[in-house]
């Protein structure tokens, strides 16, 4: 039997055990309409601040985005500054030219338009990457079901006040966006829609390349090469736009992290914004950052290795959460992909464990709180970088949870998921 006939026949048996229990139905519906109630509220709620706080049309990225593409005509896009809310840092056009071409037709519209739409379709987004996460855990037919969708509605309605959503909304930031493209992307079994994928997301924001090495890992060679033939196609797009500002990106201004922000701010919840802060000054890419990353590769490999042959999220947020981990800067709005961690480790092949639910409810928790935002009150200025210690490795809080889910991954991952995931690991056989 045809694999559309199979998932035909469970979805019409789960239609009519459904319509033999009207009362357990019932409840379903009711709890999916609570769910859907307690969203809608959290929109509204975001949708009030943004139009009537007195700072909340101050979204300051997207101003970046918006006012930086309407110079991408000229000799000026990277010496476009944005200061308004940020005397003391001015906010320069930090993305690929051909980013600036994708944000170049929101400056023909009324700001406050754009950042509405920008906010709901953020949301949309954020739904989209759950429901995604979902899938891949559950299988695209049991996702479908009204337990499921409903569970996907009540995350995101809590996920809008998560400190990574929360912050790219405060921000206007492209974040959820860039995740959603990757989500759809591995979700994808056709090597050429996969591979445009990564590589335009790429294009737009350096840092979601990172995702090639899921495809790595799952043997989809094509993919992996489409991918960067896709990102070299927008590298060349924005040399045919505005060669002089392409080759002030791609040969100057690339490496510059200094430029993209203060590393040694506590929202930078990178490798090297933590040891910046707990050594007392910028290791820069010096052998303290280097020995760092090469723990966080070798823990990184090893974690992968005690996942299941078909664990597909669980190898995805090992790969962003790596890519975290060793960029530069990973301000804490870059952190989405904790939300389908916390997923993976709550509804994935790990759900039985104890220490996997106290891991996702540890960053369930400091997302709820927002603990770069807190301990931002107790840094003198956003350039500062020594830290009392205590302060220090309390701003570390995402770099700390990634070594420990690693390392617990390691230590006993993967005995409790042979129980579960008997086999070795496959190749991924992409669907005809």
């Amino acid at each position: 039997m045809a694999r559309g006939s199979l998932v035909k026949v469970a979805e019409h048996r789960e239609t009519a055990r459904d319509a033999t229990h009207p009362t357990e139905s019932l409840a379903l519906n009711r709890h999916l309409r609570w769910a859907l109630a307690l969203l809608g509220l959290s929109v509204l709620a975001r949708l009030a601040w943004m139009l009537f706080a007195p700072n909340g049309l101050n979204v300051v990225d997207l101003h970046v985005y918006v006012d930086g593409s309407a110079s991408l005509l000229t000799d000026r896009l990277y010496d476009f500054t944005y200061s308004e809310v940020t005397p003391d840092f001015p906010l320069p056009f930090t993305y690929p030219p051909f980013a600036a071409l994708v944000f170049f037709p929101l400056h023909y519209l009324p700001f406050t338009l754009v950042a509405v739409g920008w906010m709901l379709a953020t949301v949309a987004a954020l739904y989209g990457v759950i429901r995604i996460s979902f899938e891949l855990l559950l299988g695209g037919a049991k996702a479908r079901q009204t337990p499921w969708i409903t569970a996907a509605v009540g995350w995101t309605a809590l996920g809008v006040w998560l400190e990574p959503v929360r912050t790219t909304i405060d921000y206007g930031q492209v974040n959820v966006f860039l995740v959603l493209g990757a989500m759809l992307a591995v979700r994808s079994a056709r090597w050429w829609i996969s591979g445009t994928l990564v590589g335009v997301i790429a294009g737009i924001k350096l840092t979601p390349a990172i995702t090639g090495l899921y495809f790595v890992a799952r043997r989809r060679w094509a993919t992996v090469l489409w991918s960067a033939g896709a990102f070299g196609l927008t590298v060349a797009v924005s040399f045919l736009i505005n060669a002089h500002e392409a080759k002030r990106y791609f040969g100057t201004l690339l490496g510059d992290a200094d430029r993209i922000g203060p590393v040694g701010s506590v929202w930078n919840q990178s490798l090297r914004g933590a040891l910046s802060r707990i050594l007392g000054y910028d290791v820069q890419s010096g052998p303290w950052w280097l020995a760092a990353v090469v723990v966080t590769a070798v823990l990184a490999l090893l974690a992968w290795r005690t996942l299941g042959p078909d664990d597909r999220l669980g190898t995805l947020v090992l790969v962003q959460l790596f890519g975290l981990m060793i960029s530069p800067i990973s301000w804490s709005h870059h952190w989405v992909w904790l939300i389908p961690t916390a997923l993976w480790l709550l509804y994935g092949p790990l759900r039985a464990e104890r220490v996997a639910r106290i891991i996702a409810g540890f960053w369930v928790l400091t997302m709820l709180v927002g603990v770069p935002w807190v301990l931002s009150f107790a840094q003198p200025t956003i350039w500062t970088i020594p830290r009392p210690w205590p302060l220090a490795w309390l701003g570390a809080v995402d770099v700390i949870g990634v070594f420990v889910l690693f390392g617990w991954l390691i230590w006993h991952g993967r005995d409790a998921l042979r129980k579960q995931l008997p086999g070795r690991r496959t190749a991924e056989v992409p669907a005809s």
